[in-house]
């Protein structure tokens, strides 16, 4: 699926998503998420902010069930600026150098944050969602 000229400028215009996995058993994991679009798939990075353990819940899920949703969404007390975006689809690990030094390209342009972590393919997983569907909402027409 392609994402339309709206879908695409909402995703860009946010900076955090929320994104849904769920295990084997389909137990829910939702975690907010730092994105980059490129092309028609989103991916987010394993960065090195500070974290639990190295094996993350949502790359186990994805291990063990491929499908993902991202939500990005405008909430705002006066209702008729509400809004969101959905995206539903198949994840997998991005194995491509070029690929993974592309996107980690956009992830530093997107987020200061970035600029000084040494992402690193065999260190910080990516990860690719094909979107499949994408599903923009705004109370307002």
């Amino acid at each position: 699926m392609t994402l339309s000229e709206q879908q695409r400028a909402f995703a860009e215009q946010h900076g955090v998503a929320h994104l849904a996995t769920a295990d084997a058993a389909g137990d829910p994991h939702v975690v907010p998420i730092c994105y980059a679009v490129d092309a028609d798939a989103f991916y987010f990075v394993v960065d090195e902010k500070r974290k639990s353990t190295k094996r993350l819940k949502r790359i186990r899920n994805l291990e063990q069930n491929p499908r993902a949703a991202i939500v990005i969404d405008d909430y705002d007390d006066a209702w008729e600026r509400l809004a969101y975006l959905l995206v539903r689809g198949a994840a997998a690990l991005v194995d491509d150098p070029a690929e993974y030094d592309r996107v980690v390209g956009i992830l530093r342009r997107r987020y200061p944050p970035y600029r000084s972590m040494a992402l690193d393919r065999s260190v910080n997983p990516m990860v690719r969602i094909e979107v499949e569907h994408a599903h923009l909402w705004r109370l307002r027409r």
